[in-house]
């Protein structure tokens, strides 16, 4: 189930829905990101200005147990060709979640990465 809530949001949240947002957080959502705020409201408004709201997100992995769900996902930010490789954490409580992490490294030139960044 949890799964299944972290990819069909990721998936609208993809194809520009980001309202989907709203009903999937807790108010009380946890982020754990530097810099990033916490609390649905300030975690939406932050979202809807970062460069992810209008980048291409192309799902490679997820993994789920228990209460998380992992995913990990290409980020290609508008007019930027590598992008980054992105591993973004979700702690689901009774449908929503409630807490995330996440881990960004940029995509280096392919020459830099013979076994590929996926």
């Amino acid at each position: 189930m949890n799964k299944d809530t972290i990819l069909n949001a990721f998936a609208e949240f993809a194809s520009g829905n980001h309202d989907i947002l709203r009903p999937l957080l807790r108010e009380d959502f946890v982020e754990h990101s530097p810099g990033n705020p916490s609390g649905r409201d300030a975690w939406i408004a932050f979202i809807r200005t970062s460069p992810i709201a209008a980048a291409r997100l192309d799902l490679k992995r997820v993994i789920a147990e228990g209460d998380l769900v992992m995913l990990h996902y290409h980020l290609i930010p508008a007019g930027e060709e590598r992008g980054l490789a992105v591993v973004d954490i979700w702690r689901l409580e009774d449908g929503q979640i409630a807490e995330h992490w996440d881990v960004v490294q940029p995509v280096p030139e392919p020459g830099r990465i013979p076994n590929g960044m996926f």
